[in-house]
């Protein structure tokens, strides 16, 4: 399937980082070093502004959360006016009487903040894990949604880290940072309010490290925000690479590639960790000058205070409630570095999260270009079978100066024949099965089932007309039953053990639990011939109109795939069938012979036929060079 794998491998050399793979719609997050000049200036607001839609449902739950933190902030505010009564009133006058009832008042606003601030977590808890739930499962559907081109220039690291970690870091903005700095801005202007109503002298020697603070704050979310992006971006580097060593772990061994694969682990780790260190670096240079000024302003606050209070023109307990609301205040500012770094990250996850759902679909993806609809609506026409009038393909990364890898595809499949599909390695006879189910669109030309044009029919009825066996079978974490039954969900018992006869797949009878057994991830606890089996079983299963198979015979022994072709003769009686074979035992399944090369139908016949009149085929099935040296390209 060699046709399908066009894309560049990725590298086992430890000192080349993986290639970039951009969806076809939107580029793919660049990563490595450079990737950094390569982040777009965006504004986190208006990044963060989009996820109205699915916060929306939740507002009052969050604007409850924010008065209930709000609330027990300003709680927390009223608590130095107390203390001022309490110095200036009876701690000034020896009255250990009157410390009772400011100590109760004390206490109740302690607990008054406590609970509200328990509050405000249980307000948020449930609604923000919906919010969640939504967007990972819409982010889902619209991977389903995607062509085939789009995951094949994605890298599956780059996807999983989206739908995990990036709506984690949504999750909790939505129910700390954003809060908290609504609720940290109203404190801090509340807070500024009574010290200047304490003392405006004291409180403009407290206020001047602002002007500088909001500088630097605008400065730092501009460097930072490219920092998480490619911090974010590298995280998903890092999961593909560790993807494809778990899924890869035979090969890596068996080749004893596994230190090689380690080495290419840890140059993604230490990109991951540089920027991660770059992230801090960033944190702490903001968090020096954060708690640095305030804390000068506040050592000269209280210098000026205390001569104030010797000169008799402030009471002590005016100075004791200035700098307890100052002290007070210190978390709403020294937070802000964290806050805003996590808005930044929040914001990239954002914007990474809509780049997959911004991608466009094909204009055609879920309705039909023109009214006709299904294949019933042609009924008096006489079935035609398949035909493919003038295709052709190229992949949507591919070079604008190379040509298309099918040109101008002639070819027609009657009605219940089965047709089978040669050509050299790479021609594009997977591609060209591809197109029939619509996994990709053709560039130009049509294909049609019974004479209807396949973008005339919705996806779902489509696929159900038409069934597929691909060459290299995938099986899911699930039970065999499921995993066949995937080809035809409405089946019964009866035509799931007849799809398990054709398939030879007997042996599904003996496993521990019968059909209901288990076959762990990607099938691996299986052979490879016994995977393949029951792929084609899947294939078979719902009795299609129309059927494809991807050398659906390559993994199973001689005895076997004799079997497998005999029970194959009856189910192909019933259906039209493109068949892809490389060897001459597949080929005798089928009425008649296309071959495939230079991206056209260079010859249709029968297997005899062609033997006897096509040097290129007879060298593909025997193996010989043709004697007119025509195969030399």
């Amino acid at each position: 399937m060699t046709e399908l794998s066009t894309q560049p491998q990725t590298s086992l050399d430890p000192d080349r980082p993986a290639p970039d793979r951009p969806a076809p719609d939107s580029p793919a997050p660049p990563s490595g070093p450079a990737a950094k000049a390569a982040v777009p200036k965006h504004s986190a607001i208006r990044s963060l502004l989009r996820l109205r839609p699915y916060v929306r449902p939740i507002r009052w739950y969050l604007a409850g959360s924010t008065l209930a933190a709000l609330l027990a902030s300003l709680a927390a505010l009223v608590i130095p006016l107390v203390l001022k009564d309490i110095v200036d009133g009876p701690v000034a006058h020896h009255d250990t009487a009157g410390l009772w009832q400011q100590g109760a008042l004390l206490l109740v606003l302690g607990m008054m903040e406590a609970g509200l601030f328990g509050t405000r977590r249980w307000l948020v808890a449930r609604p923000l894990a919906g919010v969640e739930r939504r967007m990972r499962g819409d982010l889902y559907a619209k991977l389903q949604k995607l062509p085939v081109s789009f995951h094949d220039r994605w890298a599956s690291g780059q996807l999983l880290s989206r739908a995990t970690s990036d709506m984690f870091t949504i999750r909790l903005f939505l129910a700390f940072p954003l809060v908290f700095l609504i609720v940290n801005s109203m404190v801090f202007l509340t807070g500024i309010g009574i010290m200047f109503s304490l003392d405006w002298q004291l409180a403009l020697i407290t206020v001047v490290p602002a002007v500088p603070l909001i500088l630097l704050c605008s400065y730092f979310e501009g460097r930072y925000s490219a920092a998480a992006r490619l911090s974010q971006d590298q995280n998903g580097d890092l999961a593909t690479v560790l993807e494809e060593s778990v899924l890869g772990i035979r090969i890596l061994k068996s080749f004893g590639r596994h230190r090689t694969m380690a080495s290419r682990y840890r140059v993604q780790a230490e990109l991951l960790r540089d920027t991660e260190l770059r992230k801090a670096r960033l944190l702490a240079d903001l968090w020096a000058v954060i708690v640095g000024l305030p804390e000068l302003a506040l050592g000269c606050s209280l210098a000026v205070g205390v001569v104030q209070v010797a000169h008799g023109s402030v009471t002590a307990g005016t100075l004791v409630a200035f700098l307890s609301t100052a002290l007070g205040l210190r978390w709403p500012v020294e937070s802000l570095g964290w806050l805003l770094a996590y808005s930044n990250e929040a914001s990239t996850a954002t914007d990474r999260f809509f780049e997959v759902m911004d991608t466009e679909l094909a204009e055609d993806q879920d309705e039909p270009v023109s009214g006709s609809t299904d294949l019933a609506d042609v009924e008096q026409q006489a079935r035609d079978g398949i035909r493919f009038e003038d295709v052709h393909f190229r992949y949507p990364d591919a070079p604008d100066d190379t040509p298309d890898l099918l040109r101008g595809v002639e070819l027609h499949v009657r009605s219940g024949e089965t047709m089978a599909l040669v050509g050299l390695t790479g021609s594009g006879k997977t591609t060209l099965t591809a197109l029939l189910p619509r996994l990709y669109e053709t560039s130009g030309g049509r294909i049609t089932l019974d004479g209807t044009d396949i973008r005339d029919l919705p996806r779902p009825r489509l696929r159900e007309l038409v069934s597929m066996a691909f060459e290299e079978p995938t099986l899911f974490s699930a039970s065999v039953r499921e995993n066949v039954l995937m080809g035809a969900p409405g089946a019964s018992p009866e035509a799931l053990d007849r799809a398990l006869d054709v398939a030879q797949a007997g042996f599904v009878r003996g496993l521990p639990e019968g059909a209901g057994t288990q076959v762990g991830e990607q099938g691996l606890s299986l052979s490879g011939g016994q995977r393949q089996r029951l792929a084609l079983a899947r294939a078979v299963v719902g009795s299609p109109p129309f059927l494809v198979l991807d050398d659906p015979l390559s993994a199973l022994d001689v005895h076997t795939e004799a079997l497998v072709e005999q029970a194959l003769r009856d189910v192909l009686k019933g259906t039209t069938a493109l068949v892809v074979a490389h060897r001459p035992s597949t080929v005798m399944l089928a009425d008649r012979v296309a071959l495939l090369a230079d991206g056209r139908i260079e010859a249709v016949g029968t297997h005899h036929e062609l033997l006897e009149t096509n040097p290129e085929y007879r060298e593909l099935m025997s193996g010989e060079r043709a004697e007119d040296g025509s195969l030399t390209r």
